[in-house]
């Protein structure tokens, strides 16, 4: 079995699913982030144009504009319309970050899992769940923030978190 280039097992379909993996085009983080570039790395990628899935393994990075999504493993899925829904990252410590607007803060997130819902603009951190909005920080096990809203909710327990972990959390005093 000979080995492909990753640009060579691009597909067109593929291409399109990536122009929307990070930054939904109804709603940006920063204007540039959609005409941004998209840079992939990866060991390898395994694609599925009839279910709609594309699979990176191996230290996945994944860039464009302000928005970055990082993984041993990273799955991107579409929905019924061809439309990407989600992005999930995996790994010992999946990372996603993002700079909402010029003015504010870079907002960090780390987890053992990372889903990224499209649509809704809505990241959950799950199992070693730890977020970073300025100075602030939160750490559970389960974290759920809306980019748009900044709205950060937290549990102890949830779905895929392995044992209970404590709510933490440090507010910085307005300045």
């Amino acid at each position: 079995m000979t080995r492909q280039p990753l640009a060579s097992l691009l597909a067109p379909a593929l291409l399109g699913l990536a122009l929307t993996v990070l930054v939904a085009p109804a709603a940006q983080a920063l204007e540039g982030d959609a005409s941004a570039p998209i840079e992939v790395e990866a060991n390898q990628l395994d694609l599925d144009d009839r279910a709609g899935t594309a699979v990176y393994t191996g230290d996945v990075d994944i860039r464009q504009g302000s928005m970055q999504l990082t993984g041993d493993r990273v799955e991107i899925r579409r929905n019924a319309s061809g439309e990407l829904s989600h992005a999930i990252a995996t790994g010992e410590r999946a990372y996603i970050e993002q700079l909402p607007a010029p003015d504010e803060p870079l907002v960090r997130g780390w987890g053992r899992t990372i889903v990224y819902y499209v649509a809704e603009r809505r990241v959950e951190l799950i199992d070693r769940a730890e977020l970073h909005q300025g100075g602030d920080t939160f750490d559970g096990g389960y974290l759920e923030y809306f980019l748009d809203r900044r709205v950060v909710q937290a549990r102890a327990e949830a779905e895929g978190v392995e044992e209970r972990q404590r709510i933490r959390m440090t507010l910085q005093p307005e300045q």
